[in-house]
């Protein structure tokens, strides 16, 4: 699904309105059926829904959804935002519309003496300022929002909260704080993006019938991961397919103290459908893997705690390296060796990119399309502190052009930048999975998917967003804080089953 910018999507409006061709009240009009759908559906009817519609287009859409809902037999009221002396020429048709064809209660808000009591059994429905919104609420606009958000009602936000920008950092305490967010369409950048989620809630996407041909057309940097996108990468085993068939993976990992790390990526790597899996590991971690993980091979290191050496390479067909891996002088010198003969596909994550960021030099001789899965502290260190996730974006789609490498930012709407500019924010997953070994299970499944010949493009998308279901589907059974990193590993089979579902 394509993440649009607000004047994007003012332009689908428009080529829509000259290309179906449909009236712009028309087209308001189906937009707002669907917000009126989502209201009707999830509101027990003794609740009051209280409307708060500004002078715009968006307070032209909550008038209309008054009217809907009136049409049912639910008495709504509607609250006009008088923050402009006029309204839009969409506004002002639904407020016609409501005044001379119901007979719901309105009110006029011009200061504070006007804002109305909203009570816990009440829904509030913002529809004050849309996307189109510049500058951050003021005066009585800045006041009342501030009033709506102390309630304990359930707060709706039409298309986007008052006062939050959709492609741009936004002043973060003049925004409408909503439980959910009903955006036209498309989702808005700043929906994915952590310090907005106060504000945003639980968005949803309504489809309001943009014409598909802008759809496909456009061109954006910013896509949203969904089932339908990543079905399709998904291979097909053969009947007459072997071991070798789905590849040889090297995971690098361990040392004294974290073999934890190792057998998680190691499990993670197996279950994900390697033909072959070899850990490299030290001494003292051998005989738990081989008791653990009588499926995996060991490529055994000479020293008894850390990493610092590997044979050969060519009987590999992509190497993972970071989990547990300590910051020893003798693993960093053995990570430089690494990085300057692997030939195969790569991803690093943990220490590895510890070791990186201390050594940046390195970043330049990476081999193409190496796959980088840093924290949000790591990835802190590899570029610097950023102040927004706007700045932090821009940074981490910088690092992936000018480096060629792909960049898998872990977190909530993981983001994945590519080469060529392009991100990809990850749906699935949960704070479940915000648990101690969760990132080495994400190595050991893009590694697997390397190794079986799957494109760094497509492991990475693929990979992130398979580790999230298979967290989802985990946390159904455990619940969130129940959740350990093992319990994901062992749902990524439910995972691949949910994916390939109709």
């Amino acid at each position: 699904m394509k993440v649009l910018s607000v004047n994007q999507i003012r332009e689908a409006d428009k080529y829509t309105i000259e290309n179906e061709p449909i009236e712009s009240i028309d087209l308001m009009e189906r937009a707002v059926r669907k917000v009126f759908e989502w209201l009707y559906r999830r509101t027990p009817r003794e609740k009051t829904i209280k409307i708060f519609c500004g002078m715009g287009n968006n307070g032209g859409d909550g008038l209309a959804v008054a009217r809907m809902l009136n049409e049912q037999e639910m008495v709504p009221q509607v609250f006009m935002v008088r923050h402009s002396d006029r309204m839009s020429h969409d506004c002002e048709v639904n407020y016609y519309r409501l005044v001379n064809e119901t007979k719901v209660p309105m009110f006029d808000i011009l200061g504070e003496d006007d804002f109305p009591n909203v009570g816990p059994d009440d829904v509030v429905v913002d529809a004050i300022f849309g996307s189109g919104l510049n500058r951050p609420p003021q005066g009585m606009t800045a006041d009342l929002i501030a009033f709506l958000n102390q309630s304990r009602a359930i707060r709706v936000a039409i298309d986007v909260p008052s006062g939050l920008f959709a492609d741009q950092p936004s002043a973060l305490g003049f925004i409408f704080k909503a439980d959910y967010t009903l955006s036209f369409q498309f989702p808005k950048l700043a929906f994915l993006f952590p310090e907005n989620d106060p504000y945003v809630g639980r968005f949803e996407i309504l489809d309001i019938g943009l014409h598909p041909r802008y759809i496909e057309e456009v061109e954006t940097r910013n896509l949203l991961t969904v089932k339908a996108m990543v079905k399709p990468i998904l291979h097909t085993r053969t009947k007459y397919s072997h071991k070798g068939t789905y590849g040889h993976a090297l995971l690098i990992a361990g040392s004294e103290g974290k073999t934890g790390a190792a057998l998680l990526g190691a499990k993670a790597c197996l279950r994900t459908g390697v033909g072959l899996l070899s850990v490299h590991l030290p001494k003292m971690a051998q005989l738990p893997l081989q008791t653990a993980i009588p499926e995996a091979m060991i490529d055994g290191d000479e020293s008894e705690t850390c990493f610092t050496m590997f044979k050969g390479l060519d009987a590999y067909s992509a190497v993972g390296v970071g989990p547990g891996l300590g910051k020893a002088d003798e693993t960093q010198r053995a990570l430089k060796r690494l990085i300057q003969e692997v030939q195969v596909p790569l991803v690093m994550d943990a220490d590895a990119l510890n070791i990186l960021s201390e050594n940046p030099i390195w970043l330049a001789f990476l081999p193409a399309k190496t796959i980088l899965t840093p924290h949000s502290k790591e990835f802190e260190r590899l570029v610097g502190k950023t102040t927004t996730s706007f700045e932090r974006l821009e940074k981490q789609r910088e690092l992936s052009v000018k480096n060629n490498i792909i960049i898998v930012l872990k977190g909530a709407h993981t983001s994945i930048t590519m080469p060529n500019g392009t991100c990809f924010f990850n749906t699935t997953g949960n704070p479940g999975m915000a648990t101690a070994g969760s990132g080495d299970v994400l190595t050991g499944i893009i590694l697997s998917l390397l190794a079986q010949r799957y494109s760094p493009e497509e492991a990475a998308v693929l990979g992130v967003y398979l580790h999230g279901l298979a967290g989802d589907l985990a946390t159904e059974e455990m619940g969130q804080e129940a959740l350990i990193a093992g319990d994901i590993v062992e749902h990524l089979g439910k995972a691949y089953g949910a994916l390939r579902a109709k």
